[in-house]
């Protein structure tokens, strides 16, 4: 299903083509807006990465389930110093950003502001690839019901229990509640790696992987022109995306 959805690379490409936008609209009102930085990554790199849960166990050993320790710093420090836009809540500014005001010194304001101009003209409802994304998760939640799945399930929830962890399936582990704090607790430690050595004594992520993709393929088959639509739709907007940012 990935093959329907916008890659990171394109995702970067409207990103820029949109703060030029809404740059180029708020100059026209006189306003030198500034836009928050892209955030950087932490976490999973990939779609898949960390879908099924963790799994690597030198980082589970240091982290439990939680991200990379500088990941996770320059990510905060990021939001800290202001990774947003520096408009007030309620300025003029803003409000012609986000279309709170009809007009600013006599001209129109556009409808939802800058960004709203900004999001038409790149087509960003396109780039919801709802299709897929709905079919995606549907997919990942039926392939739990999957026997292989099931089965899988049991002898990981089995081999948690030998080692004193009572958990049914492997994502319940890592969504406790206890370990959603920012600390790592060396109880959280604990079971991760048991949860890693667990996962590769019984192969669960790789065998729910597997069921998860035949369910996809299924969905691909049977929503095909739809799923063709929506891609088209995005190589229309990535195309309109790369020229804004070309100047052309």
């Amino acid at each position: 299903m990935q093959t329907y959805l916008p890659t990171d690379q394109e995702q970067a490409q409207l990103s820029q083509a949109k703060k030029i936008l809404v740059s180029d609209c708020m100059k026209g009102f006189g306003f030198d807006w500034t836009p928050a930085p892209d955030l950087p990554r932490v976490g999973p790199k990939t779609l898949t990465d960390w879908r099924y849960g963790i799994h690597e166990m030198a980082l589970a050993k240091k982290r439990g389930y939680k991200a990379d320790a500088k990941e996770q710093e320059a990510y905060d420090a990021a939001v800290k110093s202001g990774a947003v836009d520096d408009t007030t809540a309620d300025g003029p500014e803003a409000k012609a950003l986000n279309g709170g005001i009809d007009e600013v010194e006599g001209k129109k304001v556009p409808k939802d502001g800058c960004v709203g101009s900004a999001n038409r003209k790149i087509d960003v409802e396109g780039l919801q690839a709802r299709t897929a994304i709905g079919l995606a998760n549907a997919a990942f939640l039926k392939a739990k019901e999957d026997a292989d799945v099931v089965k899988a399930f049991a002898s990981w929830s089995a081999c948690m229990k030998r080692s004193g962890y009572d958990y049914k399936q492997p994502l319940d582990a890592s969504d406790d509640v206890k370990f959603q704090s920012p600390e790592v607790s060396s109880e959280e430690i604990a079971t991760a790696t048991a949860d890693i050595s667990c996962r590769q004594k019984t192969d669960v992520a790789w065998i729910w992987f597997r069921a998860e993709a035949a369910l996809q393929k299924s969905a691909i088959d049977a929503h095909a022109e739809e799923l063709s639509a929506e891609r088209k739709r995005i190589d229309a907007a990535v195309r309109s995306a790369s020229k804004i940012v070309k100047g052309e």
